[in-house]
């Protein structure tokens, strides 16, 4: 059986899936898109200076910049939802550039582009990006459905792929053959995993049903769930695939009533997950949901009532956005006032978290500001914590491990005076050389 190796909390963007979360809120999304794509400067070439990353022609190095690229989803009312995460990165290195004068003497200037969750879309961004723009590293690319189609191109061409904001296990699992790109949210299929293996701890004799997309992100939901689960404890009695372009699941949810499934997991979005739950309550039922990182924010409980979701689980590794006694949290809310960044949820906690990590790598690549000087900085990285993450939760990278997150716990949600949320329950998983610890 697949043992759990690293863990963590996002994200994974589904193309069509915005069509479900308005149908499930039963209310109408708004067109408006805020991006995070500011107009960067020319990049000049190099000029030599006393510092050591300005002797040789880098791209998007200047004296004064360090030009930072991201392809993600930012239009469509997803990408009200998605695109706080490349704006929350954004706000945070004005933060970095105006308190500290940048990194490595230089402003960050963070350049987004819009893929739409379409592979297509993403070659061309990324084309544009690297080609044209000429940015020096890819810095929290965003989307399981388009990043795939751009990730051979960026690792035969040697520009840093860092920090992807996508869940599909390759990501994070190939650093031999594509030693560019580094994960930042953890495997679905470790997810899947972990989900299985608590199912036969915790729920021994329950039939399970489990419902993903059918995008690589849901099979390795799958393949994970199905290695994680004991045989000889639980039974999966059905397996129900959907298209990012379906408006309804409904036959799906009606499929996995009919199979006598007890607990159901997916790794569905938001939107999707929402639907699922609702149809199941109008069909009279109420099976256990494991349901995917993705869907832990608080936003959750507009979308589907506080008593229909109380006892799903999910996890995480970061601290709350409802946590807001707690300083570090406190602290994330001033700089999302002060430097223009969006109203702050667990996406924008996540993404804060990202964008530390970024300048942490930057940091340590001054005395070799080139792009394979970023990867050494990037692998260099033990142990490394930050505020916002849970106690004990720890970032570790190697050039043998490519996925940010190893430590995770449960969330469940409960119901408090009518009102939904969060709360961590169990204890602290470490995923380290494959054993649970």
């Amino acid at each position: 059986m697949w043992k759990i190796g690293k863990l963590w909390l996002t994200f994974s963007a589904l193309a069509a899936v915005l069509v479900i979360l308005a149908a499930a809120c039963e209310e109408e999304e708004g067109e408006e898109t805020h991006t995070a794509t500011p107009a960067a400067a020319e990049t000049a070439t190099p000029t030599a200076t006393d510092t050591p990353a300005a002797v040789a022609e880098v791209p998007g190095i200047t004296d004064t910049e360090i030009l930072l690229g991201a392809d993600c989803i930012l239009a469509g009312s997803m990408g009200a939802v998605y695109a706080t995460i490349p704006q929350t990165v954004e706000a945070y290195f004005k933060y970095i550039n105006e308190t500290q004068g940048g990194v490595c003497g230089r402003q960050i200037v963070y350049k987004v582009e819009d893929n739409q969750d379409d592979p297509a879309k993403a070659v061309e961004a990324v084309r544009k990006l690297v080609e044209q723009d000429k940015v020096f590293a890819m810095v929290g690319s965003l989307g399981d459905g388009a990043h795939p189609a751009v990730w051979d191109y960026l690792n035969e061409n040697g520009v840093p792929d860092i920090l992807v904001s996508a869940g599909s296990h390759m990501f994070g699992a190939d650093p031999e053959g594509h030693p560019w790109t580094v994960q930042m949210i953890p495997s679905n299929k470790i997810e899947g995993v972990f989900f299985g293996e608590y199912i036969s701890e915790n729920l021994p004799g329950k039939k399970v049903a489990i419902l993903y997309s059918n995008i690589r992100q849901g099979y390795d939901h799958l393949e994970g769930v199905k290695e994680g689960l004991d045989s000889d404890k639980n039974e999966v009695v059905s397996e129900q695939s959907y298209e990012l372009t379906a408006v309804s699941i409904s036959s799906q949810v009606t499929n996995m009533k009919n199979s006598g499934a007890e607990v159901v997991t997916t790794v569905a979005s938001p939107g999707y997950t929402a639907q699922a739950i609702k149809q199941a309550d109008r069909l009279g039922w109420h099976p256990h949901w494991v349901i995917s990182y993705i869907n832990s924010d608080e936003m959750m409980f507009r979308f589907v009532s506080p008593e229909l979701l109380e006892g799903a689980i999910t996890m995480q590794a970061l601290k709350l956005a409802a946590w807001t006694d707690d300083p570090a949290v406190a602290e994330h809310y001033r700089l999302m006032d002060e430097y223009g960044g969006p109203t702050p949820t667990n996406f924008t906690i996540y993404a804060q978290a990202l964008a530390e990590v970024a300048v942490e790598a930057l940091s340590r690549s001054c005395d070799n500001l080139t792009r394979e000087g970023l990867m050494d900085a990037v692998e260099s990285i033990k142990d490394w914590h930050s505020d916002l993450l849970i106690d004990e939760v720890n970032i570790t990278f190697s050039d043998t491990d490519h996925t940010a997150f190893q430590t995770a716990r449960m969330l469940r949600s409960t119901v408090e005076d009518g009102r939904g949320k969060w709360e961590y329950f169990g204890p602290l998983f470490v995923f380290e050389g494959g054993e649970v610890e």
